[in-house]
């Protein structure tokens, strides 16, 4: 067999093996796996690396509309070569629709901006923002049918959010199309009473956002969400999951029998509420939705990861420049909370800091990483077997890992457009070197060697997970 390119002499990781393998590659895609594979016009010396899957990271936001005077720090362009430094070789952004929009002329739009930017492979969820029945009956069923097999909700946000109503016809159009469901549980009204009850008593600061949107704000939506789904029977992804509360509540789903899925995030196992308590809005820079909680919250988030509760860790990359007009100080003047863009970049990170606090610390196995950032974002969003595994057959989707290489993480190593990262300083050890798309180095020892537009968009098929019980 003549293989393009043979990855020689690394520790090969799967979601359920670990061995000793060479990798040969031919037209893009795992040619054989095996050793004495014999020559290739490139020989990649993996000498003590791991080869792993590219990460998948099913859940960043891209180029999206924030509100007036705001502006998002990533294009596609700088996002894609951000997670390529990060070892990933895929993402998956939303197609946001507003209110009034159509959502096939949102999902057109959205590809203008992505067309020819991408270092590495995209695929679009959508957002659901009005669900009209044009949208519910017309739009949203055709655009499942031609790969968009994936769309999410929310619960919160003026203009986003769904009511129970409306959710319950979009779940209608989930368990009909086959598509996987994604929900932002978070309980709108409540949390408009407390950021009002807290601005009319003064606390404005950066530090009330958690306190204007606690635990119970999430674990009551959770509850409701599940409890919509199971009157319909359709699968859903609950994500970015902050705290044992609502992690609670998507056990106990799963032991009644429900598919209900979990996604939880680096912020909730780093960060904490009181890194939102910075001088002259420093505190701007940790500021996402559901908050950073507390200790506890932390360690009930890593024993979901654990425990298979949650089955995603994602980015939830959401990018905005502190110092910026446009970014986390938008709109000038307005200086409560309130106003604050919610979001945190992290594209670049997840995976670096799974790996240190995870597998090198002994709170998940190499396996379990690669399930949690890979595989498993590519069997629950349609894209298993081609993503998110090394087999033969597979595209050749690689991350080159040095285990023992420490890192302390700084905004001067990032390759993305924001000003600041929320994890300065942290101290991981394990570190993605190389990066590989379907054959091609996208990030070679640490250097940006792949062309802008080289990645491409790939259409998804329908999720396993996205079946109903009852189907």
């Amino acid at each position: 067999m003549t293989f393009d390119t043979i990855i020689r002499g690394g520790t090969v990781a799967t979601a359920s093996d670990t061995f000793q393998c060479d990798v040969g590659i031919a037209g893009g895609r795992i040619a054989a796996l095996g050793s004495d594979l014999g020559t290739a016009p490139e020989i990649v010396d993996a000498s003590g690396l791991l080869v792993l899957p590219g990460g998948i990271d099913s859940h960043v936001h891209i180029s999206q509309p924030s509100g007036p005077g705001i502006v998002m720090a990533d294009d596609f362009a700088s996002a894609t070569r951000s997670a390529a430094f990060g070892g990933n070789t895929m993402v998956l952004p939303f197609a946001m629709q507003q209110k009034g929009e159509s959502l096939r002329e949102v999902v057109k739009d959205y590809h203008k901006k992505a067309d020819g930017q991408c270092y590495i492979d995209v695929s679009f969820h959508l957002i659901i923002a009005d669900a009209s029945d044009a949208v519910l009956g017309q739009e949203l069923p055709a655009l499942v049918h031609d790969g968009y097999t994936s769309f999410k909700v929310f619960m919160t946000y003026e203009g986003l959010a769904l009511s129970d109503m409306e959710m319950l016809k979009v779940m209608t159009v989930a368990r009909e199309t086959g598509a996987m469901m994604m929900v932002h549980a978070e309980n709108y009204d409540a949390i408009r009473f407390l950021t009002d009850r807290l601005e009319q008593a003064g606390k404005t600061g950066t530090l009330y956002h958690g306190a204007s949107r606690p635990i119970p704000v999430e674990r009551e939506a959770t509850h409701r969400a599940i409890s919509l789904a199971e009157l319909i029977d359709v699968p859903m992804m609950i994500v970015h999951v902050s705290n044992g509360q609502a992690r609670d509540e998507i056990a106990r789903a799963r032991r009644r029998g429900l598919k209900i899925y979990g996604e939880t995030c680096p912020q909730y196992l780093m960060l904490t509420e009181q890194d939102m308590d910075g001088l002259n809005m420093e505190g701007a820079k940790y500021v996402c939705s559901p908050p950073p909680r507390d200790k506890e919250s932390q360690q009930a988030c890593w024993e979901g990861l654990q425990q298979g509760i949650f089955s995603l860790f994602s980015s939830d990359h959401c990018p905005f420049r502190y110092d910026d007009a446009q970014g986390k100080l938008a709109p000038k003047g307005k200086t409560s909370f309130r106003w604050v863009p919610n979001g945190i970049p992290g594209v670049e990170t997840r995976l670096p800091i799974l790996f240190s606090e995870g597998v090198n610390k002994g709170r998940i196995s190499l396996n379990e990483f690669v399930a949690l950032t890979a595989t498993n974002h590519a069997r629950t969003y349609g894209l298993y077997p081609k993503k998110g595994t090394i087999a033969v057959g597979t595209d050749a989707d690689i991350a080159l890992w040095d285990a023992k290489r420490e890192v302390t993480i700084s905004q001067s190593l990032m390759h993305g457009g924001t000003d600041y990262t929320p994890y300065e300083g942290i101290k991981v050890t394990g570190w993605p070197v190389s990066t590989m798309v379907r054959g091609r180095f996208v990030v070679r020892d640490g250097e940006l060697v792949g062309k802008l537009g080289a990645g491409d968009y790939v259409p998804r098929e329908k999720s396993e997970l996205a079946k109903p019980r009852a189907a």
